[in-house]
């Protein structure tokens, strides 16, 4: 467990500290009395209870969550390994970086594939056996056989997929998108990356897709390709215990982070076949640091990853060459979307329609998913929950088909597995086949299917059972996407717009349900999502449709504007529920007074350039801080200093050097440090020892440890009269784990660490803004 704060007790839950910061025309003030609160001001009172936090809440921040240290350490190792290789060596790594990108583009396809096949093949056992039954019993009365196979069905895989989730590998539920979103944001989720992780994900999607789950696959694969990322640039796997000796000079955070977002990308690209809205994506809501060279490998990666998962799935489906199955998700090509200006209008109000619905599935995901946490706590009972919610899926679908009367002409709706249940002779039943497919066929139908194929009432029906379905499925303890169950009820609901339009203007040329379809699920993607830039070149490029590339932008727009109104988007409800110390794009407005002083922890512990090793093991045996100034003594300062500032060492590093004896008897100098390089201390990467795991004799704790080769001799600090949104542009822009604050000799007084800069958070509410400052509890 990590405590970035460095003072005892600081910034944790207590009853006494209940304030509430007031946004008003003049700045920020902290105010202690509840009950005196002005009328032209924006407040949110921080929630204590007896020092206790109940789970649920979302303005508390988890002190167990460590962050990542995307800064580079400029230790004399660094800066005499570069010496040493020179130029040779830069250009080698550079195209060590794009073989590295050009196997996670491939390898994250080949996953995909796997992933694709699978469920197709095993989609069509069981619909297929689902009809042979239902065909057979509709005459002979006994509708109880195929609704009780229907029923196993769902229940069987949902279990294997469950169980696996819930006893395996709980990192591998839902869609991974916002654990990802917070690893590249600096925070280090635990397991997010791991091979384990990946592989419990694969096998947890398709059992959830061939479930019936209300869930898609194309979500999880973005955090598969974060995984095949990890795992291929560090060149070793510690799951398996197995070092490669490949790609050592990557095993740092900064560099894994760029590969993980080539990754992130990488698995957008195979999902929906859209290599720039993977890029788009990787940098709107995945990565928070970003460069020129970076977005060509990325974009790299995601054009590798299209064409590999293009070429195994066209062979796959039998037309070999033809590269015609560019993504999981094939929307399938539009001829031609035509639009009038007239239609602006409409595009704005089904925008506005996307981001009320979306906040409405937002909220009511928040309550199940509150309601969860403080009572679906067993993992008994969160298998048996998902095993619920399979058997009503069947329920619901069977139900449908069996009470609803939507019967068509047998060839209007190019369904697989056709159902004539109560139809003539001829015709089969539309609802089954909407139901008897997966959710990505079910998208396509309502998006190509000729007018005419549905009734209105049928897909009401189907829109609102769905969206409730989808809802509840989010948040199981099952690997699931949100994509695709969003977008099918947003194509259920746009269909109905389209087929209202139709009849008010029924020889029009731009009144098509299809068209209608693809507005609707745009409109609720975006308002559950809250994504604009990236999800309309996803949509361009799965639909083929550029010209009608600037209605999707409007619609977007209009759903994220509506929907913010109300509340989150539902991977940032996720985030702060978790308590994960996120930080934001931007510093809070009105926080200039805010100084650093305010927000630095202290006192600090601190080391000295040349320190007993008996000391730095009693200090990490008591502590659990992960970064400490090195400085040397001071007279010139306050009492407040603890010596003038000289550099930074962090824990891993001091344990690897105590693990490898790296120290000398107090009478001699230390010369060892010559024959000790980066290699120590990338081996032991990410997976470092704990200091439990390292013994020192009593004798060697007599010894010393000249800290100046190894700490970082540069780090980045502040004055401590710096402003909030100087340090927070710091910590941001730079990726830091640590600030050092300095008085105007140069002498720490504090540290700074993310957790006190997530404290400060602004929350926005129908109209209204504010500034939070979030608890830190170790109860989460």
């Amino acid at each position: 467990m990590e405590n970035e704060s460095q003072q005892e007790g600081r910034n944790l839950l207590t009853d006494e500290d209940d304030t509430m910061i007031l946004a008003t025309d003049e700045g920020l003030s902290i105010n202690n009395d509840p009950e005196n609160v002005p009328n032209d001001c924006s407040v949110r009172r921080r929630r204590a209870t007896n020092g206790t936090v109940e789970p649920g809440s979302l303005n508390v921040l988890s002190s167990k969550l460590e962050s990542l240290d995307y800064d580079i350490c400029e230790n004399d190792l660094l800066l005499e390994e570069d010496q040493k290789k020179g130029y040779a060596f830069v250009v080698k790594k550079n195209l060590a970086r794009w073989l590295v990108f050009f196997l996670i583009g491939i390898t994250t396809a080949l996953i995909a594939s796997i992933i694709d096949i699978a469920i197709e093949e095993l989609s069509a056992i069981k619909y297929g056996g689902l009809k042979e039954s239902v065909d057979n019993c509709v005459a002979k009365k006994c509708l109880i056989y195929p609704y009780l196979l229907w029923v196993a069905a769902n229940i069987i895989p949902v279990i294997i997929g469950s169980v696996l989730v819930a006893y395996v590998e709980p990192c591998a539920a839902g869609s991974g998108i916002p654990q990802v979103k917070c690893y590249l944001n600096g925070v280090k989720v635990p397991r997010v990356v791991r091979i384990k992780t990946l592989a419990v994900k694969a096998i947890g999607v398709v059992t959830s897709v061939v479930g019936g789950l209300a869930v898609g696959k194309e979500g999880p694969m973005i955090h598969s390709g974060a995984v095949v990322a990890a795992g291929i640039s560090q060149g070793k796997s510690t799951s398996f215990a197995k070092d490669f000796k490949l790609f050592r000079y990557f095993r740092e955070d900064h560099e894994k982070r760029d590969f993980v977002s080539g990754g992130a990308a990488a698995g957008v690209a195979a999902a929906f076949g859209a290599p720039v809205g993977g890029v788009l994506f990787s940098l709107e809501e995945g990565a928070s640091f970003w460069n020129q060279s970076l977005t060509w490998r990325i974009f790299f990666a995601s054009m590798i990853s299209t064409f590999t998962l293009n070429v195994v799935l066209s062979a796959y489906h039998n037309h070999p060459g033809q590269f015609s199955f560019s993504g999981l998700l094939n929307f399938g090509q539009f001829d031609s979307i035509n639009y009038e200006f007239f239609e602006f209008p409409i595009f704005l109000l089904m925008g506005a329609i996307g981001g009320l619905l979306g906040a409405l599935f937002n909220h009511i995901n928040y309550k199940l998913t509150v309601f969860r946490m403080r009572y679906v706590t067993k993992k008994a009972c969160k298998v048996t929950e998902a095993v619920m919610v399979a058997a009503i899926s069947a329920t619901l679908g069977f139900v449908m088909i069996y009470f609803l009367n939507d019967c068509k002409p047998l060839g209007q709706d190019p369904t697989k597995f056709p159902i004539q249940m109560h139809c003539n002779d001829g015709e089969y039943n539309a609802v089954a086949a909407i139901w008897f497919q997966t959710p990505e066929a079910s998208v396509r139908s309502f998006f190509h299917d000729p007018p005419g194929s549905h009734k209105a009432l049928s897909v009401g029906i189907f829109f609102s059972l769905y969206f409730l379905l989808s809802c509840w499925t989010y948040g199981l303890s099952v690997s699931s996407g949100l994509f695709i169950p969003t977008l099918l009820t947003g194509a259920a609901w746009g269909r109905l717009v389209g087929m209202g339009l139709e009849s008010l203007a029924p020889n029009s040329t731009w009144a098509t349900p299809g068209k209608y379809a693809l507005v609707g699920a745009a409109a609720q993607l975006g308002g559950v999502v809250r994504m604009t830039i990236s999800l309309t070149v996803i949509l361009i490029e799965a639909t083929g449709s550029i010209s009608f590339g600037l209605p999707l932008m409007i619609v977007l727009i209009s759903a994220k504007w509506v929907g913010d109104y109300f509340n989150e988007g539902v991977y940032d409800i996720h985030i702060q529920l978790s308590g994960v110390p996120i930080l934001a794009w931007q510093p809070p407005p009105l926080s200039s007074d805010i100084r650093a002083q305010d927000v630095m922890s202290h006192p600090v512990v601190s080391f000295k350039t040349v320190e007993n090793v008996g000391h730095i093991v009693d200090v990490l045996k008591k502590t659990s801080f992960n970064g400490f100034p090195v400085v040397e003594p001071s007279n010139m300062g306050d009492g407040g200093s603890v010596g003038l500032f000289k550099g930074l060492i962090i824990r891993s590093h001091l344990i690897v050097l105590l693990q490898n004896k790296i120290f000398h008897e107090p009478s001699q100098q230390q010369q060892g440090h010559k024959n000790v390089s980066l290699k120590l201390f990338r081996d032991a990467y990410p997976r470092y020892p704990t200091i439990g795991e390292v013994h020192v004799s009593p004798l060697e704790q007599t010894f010393n440890i000249d800290l100046r080769p190894f700490m970082n001799r540069s780090p980045y600090s502040v004055q401590h009269s710096a402003s909030l949104p100087r340090i927070f542009r710091l910590f941001r822009a730079l990726g830091l784990r640590h600030l050092v604050v300095v008085n105007s000799s140069n002498e720490v007084i504090g540290m700074v660490t993310r957790k006190d800069l997530a404290r400060f958070r602004v929350w926005k509410h129908r109209g209204m803004m504010g500034l939070e400052k979030l608890l830190i509890s170790e109860k989460l």
